[in-house]
């Protein structure tokens, strides 16, 4: 692993942030903002591990989140690597920040997870490189598991992983050690130690509940309540200082829990939360006046200008690293894989397999008509159904990366959906290729055999499916449920189905207007031309007598879609543009930024 060496120093100065406090949704107002940090102070070497202390709301994500420059809200004060201002592209690129939560493409192992991050060669990482990574992190003997099998001190630790492998000079670490037992908590911050030893990186992590064996593993801690500062400094001057104010640390007691609690407010009733109030604001007060702020950078390394590690990669290289994440996710063995496959290519053929076996036997005479129209409506309902339901089991893992991934700036939105279709959109083809095999005997007269015909069922299959595809990642961008966002998709093409199909009801019974909106809707054009493949060839078997009535094919049509002759070219390239546009609008949609309220929603 690359050594970084021992001279960077990350350093924040007076910060105070201010942030907005949810008002319970987009059109609620701003709501109310809240100072969460009051003059923070910090300092971590490389080769150091710094640990934020505080209790729950004492400002520990905030801090960090400052830090990272990913925090809504305003903010004062100065934070430098090596006297340099770090700015957001500059912490991009050299440094590195684990949430609570990180999520994992499912199907694919360890090492190909760590393989497979955006990083400088090409993209891609070197083989020993991902050795050594899994190797410091104790990973090796999990390498060829896949992740939806890693237990949580495995998975943690694979996220730590994924930011090593980039060569970070400074790493952020939120609750690393949350939900891990005694035992993988020390072995997590005792590799924590190892690693920053070794390699010069400056770690910065927060803790709410630190045990007393991970004290000799900490070089410096930082003590928050109600974001003040109550301490700032190394482990060994923290005991000190304490000492000195006096507040010596009983014996055989964890110096850090024992100095947490010191700076917690108590809120077990309201005499004991006014007297811990006011302990706390006088410990605050006692340690700045004892370390006053400075303007000056506290440190004044450097020329103002830190060397990047790396060149960004390239958007191709970074396409090419996700189409590859996605087919070793969609070829993977196990259940993950089977499942991508079977919805991917076998849905929908097994849908129309469905429906074949309803209406094998379909006849020429007056009720056929109806009920292969009837079966039309079935057809267009299932296309879409696939389309959706493919999309809200495979396409929410990816949403997900993407809002976690988008703050390390390593790729976007757009970029992410040009891997997913490049994947997505020629399985579908395979998919209602298949499918139009299916069903293709059934609309179609046995005398009557055609490759247009079938490149016509073709087009109505395929473009029905993207087009559900595309529209449920449309409403994904914005609702977190996917069950929420089918949901929506399909009130929105039921619609369409009962307007603009011709089979729920004829175009005759619409309004003008109406009808003239209809040409603005997929479903029309898709149903046009698979009412033309079912009843353009079509001899009707029928006898007139007083009680029956028998329809002529054109007479039928131009009842149901308002045309006695739909002309097919016109109806095959609305159908596609409809589905390639909605493709194309969303890559277009996923560049702009969210609202605050909208990314709330994705956070851990």
């Amino acid at each position: 692993m690359k050594m970084i060496g021992s001279d960077y120093v990350l350093e924040a100065h007076n910060i105070f942030h201010t942030t907005e406090v949810d008002g319970g949704g987009c059109f609620n107002g701003a709501g109310n903002s809240a100072l969460v940090l009051k003059g923070v102070n910090l300092t971590v070497h490389s080769g150091e591990v710094m640990a934020i202390l505080g209790s729950k709301g004492s400002g520990k994500r905030a801090l960090l989140d400052v830090i990272a420059r990913r925090a809504d809200g305003a903010t004062r004060g100065q934070v430098l690597l090596n006297g340099s201002p770090l700015s957001k592209a500059l912490f991009q690129q050299r440094c590195g920040y684990v949430t609570q939560s990180c999520t994992f493409v499912p199907g694919l192992t360890v090492a190909q997870t760590l393989h497979y991050t955006p990083t400088i060669l090409g993209g891609y990482l070197k083989s020993s490189k991902v050795r050594q990574v899994l190797a410091d992190l104790a990973l090796s003997q999990v390498a060829h598991k896949r992740v939806e099998y890693l237990n949580i001190s495995e998975a943690r630790r694979l996220a730590i992983g994924i930011q090593l492998v980039r060569d970070p000079v400074m790493l952020l670490l939120d609750e690393p050690t949350q939900g891990l037992d005694p035992l993988s908590a020390y072995l997590l911050i005792s590799i924590l130690s190892n690693t920053a030893k070794k390699t010069g990186c400056g770690i910065l992590l927060s803790l709410e509940k630190p045990r007393s064996d991970v004290f000799p593993f900490l070089d410096r801690a930082l003590f928050l309540c109600l974001g003040g500062v109550v301490y700032s400094g190394g482990t060994r001057a923290m005991l000190e200082y304490f000492h000195a104010i006096g507040f010596p640390c009983p014996q055989l007691e964890n110096p850090l829990m024992y100095y947490l609690c010191l700076s917690t407010v108590d809120r077990r009733s309201r005499d004991r939360f006014l007297e811990s109030s006011q302990q706390i604001e006088a410990l605050v007060e006692r340690f700045s006046r004892e370390t006053p702020i400075s303007d000056a950078p506290l440190n004044n390394m450097g020329s103002g200008k830190v060397p990047l590690a790396y060149g960004k990669p390239g958007e191709l290289k970074v396409w090419i690293m996700l189409y590859l994440k996605l087919l070793a996710s969609t070829f993977s063995c196990g259940v993950v894989g089977m499942k991508t496959l079977f919805l991917r290519l076998l849905l929908l053929p097994i849908s129309m397999a469905i429906l074949w076996v309803f209406y094998t036997n379909l006849s020429d005479d007056a009720s056929g008509f109806f009920t292969r129209n009837g079966m039309i409506l079935n057809i267009l309902g299932l296309s879409y159904g696939c389309g959706i339901l493919t999309t809200i089991s495979l396409f929410p893992i990816w949403r997900k990366k993407l809002s976690q991934d988008t703050p390390e700036g390593l790729y976007t939105g757009t970029t992410l959906l040009l891997s997913y279709n490049s994947v997505s959109i020629p399985f579908s083809a395979v998919s209602a290729a298949l499918a139009s095999c299916v069903i293709y005997p059934l609309l179609l007269d046995t005398k009557f055999n055609s490759g247009t015909v079938f490149a016509y069922l073709f087009v109505a299959l395929w473009s029905s499916y993207v087009l559900a595809e595309q529209m449920t990642i449309s409403f994904l961008l914005v609702v977190k449920v996917p069950f929420n966002a089918a949901i929506a998709v399909t009130y929105v093409l039921v619609i369409s189905i009962a307007l603009a199909s011709g089979t729920v009801r004829s175009f005759k019974g619409l309004q003008p207007w109406l009808q003239d909106n209809t040409k603005g809707t997929h479903t029309r054009y898709a149903s046009s031309l698979l009412h033309s493949i079912a009843f353009q060839t079509r001899k009707l078997n029928c006898t007139p007598t007083a009680s029956v009535i028998c329809p002529k094919p054109t007479d039928f049509m131009h009842e149901r879609l308002g045309l006695p002759d739909p002309d097919e070219t016109i109806d095959v390239a609305a159908s596609c543009a409809f589905a390639v546009g909605l493709a194309a609008f969303n890559m277009l949609l996923y560049l702009f930024p969210m609202p605050r309220c909208v990314r709330q929603k994705f956070k851990d």
